[in-house]
């Protein structure tokens, strides 16, 4: 994992991170309408603008402290047909480290990241002061939103509704990561009532989602991850059939009495080790979704770890006749997003959908909080609490971070 030392990289913990860690949430849909404040004025505080930059191309296989570089500048102003928005929440997310270590994003870039922001100047007509919307302003506290601004090719800016729900989901399950979950499972590999499906890191972020998806398609679901807190989250939580860690050493006898009648789906975010044992328990014409391969994200060998993994799984692809997808969920915005948004907003109101996030409080965290995902350090979506959220009308004792987390599991109970 990550460390860093001195002042200008950690402050003071605070708000929502209590001992260098962060704290967890269950969202529940419907119950969160009368939490709800009408947006207020917004107003630039100062004319600062904290960004992370990426300093260097990295140099090693996981984030070391010399690769991000914090800075302070003037706050942009909007030109026409563009808004200047203020960050609420900054989502952190593996792939991330694919666009630095790959070259996509160079040094001098602010690092790159979906965010949901609120509106502080429009000079759009389609968007007033207050609003609040799903863009991608990146590692910084304001960011301009609309005309010459770059969406990465499919994160198109959208209006949030926060009657609807939470507006962090925008970064997590009402947003592109449960398309994720939704393109991988439900398009790519259509389960089948009483199949069985396995899902690796499955109380990450999409994992999570992916899992309880499967539920709903009526499958035996058989989730992979790591800590007995963990384990706990996603059977007792989640409502997985079963789960299994990989820190155990016995993962593949595990996983096999896990699976009695071996694997018809299997949605893959991690590779490695995890993928070893699911390999000879693949049935005849399964289907595999490789949406990410988090334990080779810092493989230094120079080989491709999708080349590394497909060599890996060649075998047993050819003789089980098994459907490997790769997954970009970009490919699945245009022709799946409305379906998604509608099929989730019904889950999400009849509580087959729940949901945890892991909020690290403060942009300075964000590099820490990177890296502590990537090492599986978190416990559901990571974010970063950039600023405040006016839509949370409950007034929460920044001194005693399980408050929150309490708080979020009572609403959750009480409406299932």
């Amino acid at each position: 994992m990550l460390q860093f030392s001195g002042a200008a990289i950690i402050p003071a913990l605070s708000g929502l991170v209590h001992s260098g860690r962060s704290i967890s949430s269950l969202h529940c849909h419907g119950r969160y309408r009368h939490l709800l404040l009408r947006p207020a004025t917004v107003k630039v505080m100062g004319n600062s603008n904290d960004q992370w930059l990426l300093a260097r191309s990295p140099l090693e296989g996981w984030p070391a402290e010399g690769d991000f570089r914090f800075q302070t500048v003037s706050t942009p102003e909007p030109a026409a047909d563009q808004l200047l928005t203020r960050t609420i929440y900054l989502s952190l997310d593996p792939y991330q480290w694919g666009r630095r270590r790959s070259g996509t994003e160079k040094p001098g870039d602010v690092c790159h990241g979906r965010t949901v922001s609120q509106v502080v100047s429009s000079r759009r007509p389609d968007y007033a002061e207050g609003d609040y919307l799903f863009n991608t302003n990146g590692w910084q506290q304001y960011g301009l939103t609309g005309a010459g601004i770059d969406p990465f090719g499919y994160m198109h800016p959208r209006k949030l509704d926060p009657a609807l729900a939470p507006i962090s989901t925008a970064v997590g399950v009402m947003g592109m990561l449960g398309l994720t979950a939704y393109s991988g499972l439900i398009v790519q590999c259509d389960p089948q009532p009483g199949e069985t499906v396995v899902v690796s890191a499955a109380s990450g972020g999409v994992g999570q989602v992916a899992g309880q998806l499967a539920k709903i398609r009526g499958c035996r679901v058989v989730g992979i991850t790591s800590s007995a807190e963990k384990c706990e989250f996603v059977t007792g939580e989640l409502g997985f059939d079963a789960v299994v860690s990989h820190l155990k050493d016995d993962l593949p006898e595990r996983l096999a009495a896990s699976c009695p009648d071996g694997i018809d789906v299997y949605f893959e975010n991690v590779g490695g080790r995890v993928y070893e044992a699911v390999l000879p328990l693949l049935n005849r014409d399964s289907r595999i979704t490789l949406c990410g391969m988090i334990s080779q994200y810092g493989n230094e060998a120079g080989a491709s770890p999708g080349e590394v993994w497909m060599d890996m799984g060649r075998a047993t692809f050819e003789a089980q006749r098994v459907e490997a997808h790769s997954l970009f969920v970009g490919n699945y915005v245009d022709d799946y997003q409305d379906r998604f948004f509608g099929e989730m907003t019904d889950w999400l109101r009849d509580g087959l959908i729940v949901y945890r996030e892991d909020v690290w409080r403060g942009l300075k965290q964000a590099p820490v909080a990177f890296a502590a995902m990537l090492s599986g350090g978190n416990f559901g979506k990571t974010l970063v609490a950039v600023s405040d959220d006016p839509t949370r009308a409950v007034s929460v004792d920044r001194t005693q971070p399980s408050t929150d987390s309490q708080l979020h599991r009572n609403l959750f109970r009480n409406c299932r």
